[in-house]
C-alpha cells in the first residue's frame, strides 16, 4: 500500500511539474522571451479634448508610456474607431486620425474597429496569437465604452490585462461625471476581476521588465 501511494505521489508530482513547465512555455514567444504589447485605443483627434477627465494628465502619461515602450522595444499597437460616414470619426475625416501627440511610428500596427471591443473583427486577436502574446497593457479612450469592452474581451480571450493609473479617461454623461466613471471602472469594476490596475510608476517598471533589450533596466528609459 505504501509503495502504491508513493507511486501515485510521484505521478502527481510529475504532472504538476509538467503543467508548470507548460504554463511557462505558453507565456513565451518563439524566441523564448516573455513579451507584452502596449495597446493604444481610440487616441483620435475627435476624441481628445478638454472635456475628458484629467485630459492633460492623460496625454502626458500616455506619451511617456508610448515613448518608453518604443525605447524598450515593447511593441505599440494602435486601435482606431470608425463610427460611420458623416460622424467625423470615419476614414477620410480628420477626426478619425490619430491625435498628433500620439502619432504612430513607422511600421507600428494599426487596427480599425466599428464596435466597442478592439478584438471584434479587427485582426488584433489573430495578430496577438501569432505573436504568442499573453499580456496587454491598455491605454486610451473611453473608460466606460471601448476601454471597458476591450479589457473584458481581452480577459475572456485569456490575456493578462494591465491598466496603468491615469491612462484612460471619459467625459461626463447623464448619470456620472467623467471622474466618477473613471473611478468606478478603474477602482471597482476592473481591478482584480478583469485586469491588474497598477500605479503609473509600476507601469513604467513593467514595460522595462518586458523589454527584449539586454540590461533593459539600465538602457531603456522614456527620454
Amino acid at each position: 500500500v505504501v509503495a502504491l501511494a508513493l507511486f501515485f505521489y510521484r505521478i502527481c508530482f510529475a504532472c504538476i511539474y509538467f503543467l508548470a513547465v507548460l504554463a511557462i512555455y505558453c507565456s513565451l514567444n518563439s524566441k523564448g522571451e516573455i513579451t507584452m504589447k502596449l495597446l493604444a485605443v481610440d487616441l483620435q483627434k475627435q476624441l481628445i479634448n478638454e472635456s475628458l477627465y484629467q485630459s492633460e494628465l492623460l496625454i502626458q502619461h500616455i506619451q511617456e508610456l508610448i515613448q518608453l515602450a518604443r525605447n524598450c522595444s515593447v511593441e505599440v499597437l494602435y486601435i482606431r474607431h470608425d463610427d460611420g460616414a458623416g460622424t467625423g470619426l470615419s476614414k477620410g475625416e480628420n477626426g478619425f486620425n490619430i491625435y498628433t501627440d500620439f502619432k504612430p511610428a513607422e511600421g507600428e500596427q494599426i487596427f480599425d474597429k466599428t464596435v466597442n471591443s478592439a478584438f471584434y473583427n479587427t485582426g488584433l486577436l489573430e495578430y496577438l496569437h501569432k505573436q504568442q502574446e499573453n499580456t496587454i497593457m491598455i491605454v486610451g479612450l473611453q473608460t466606460d465604452y471601448c476601454i471597458d469592452a476591450t479589457i473584458k474581451s481581452g480577459f475572456e480571450y485569456g490575456f493578462h490585462m494591465i491598466v496603468p493609473n491615469g491612462t484612460n479617461s471619459t467625459v461626463d454623461n447623464s448619470y456620472l461625471t467623467g471622474k466618477q466613471s473613471y473611478e468606478y471602472y478603474n477602482q471597482y469594476i476592473w481591478n482584480n476581476r478583469y485586469a491588474s490596475c497598477i500605479s503609473f510608476e509600476a507601469a513604467k517598471q513593467t514595460i522595462q521588465d518586458a523589454s527584449v533589450l539586454p540590461n533593459s533596466s539600465q538602457q531603456c528609459t522614456a527620454e
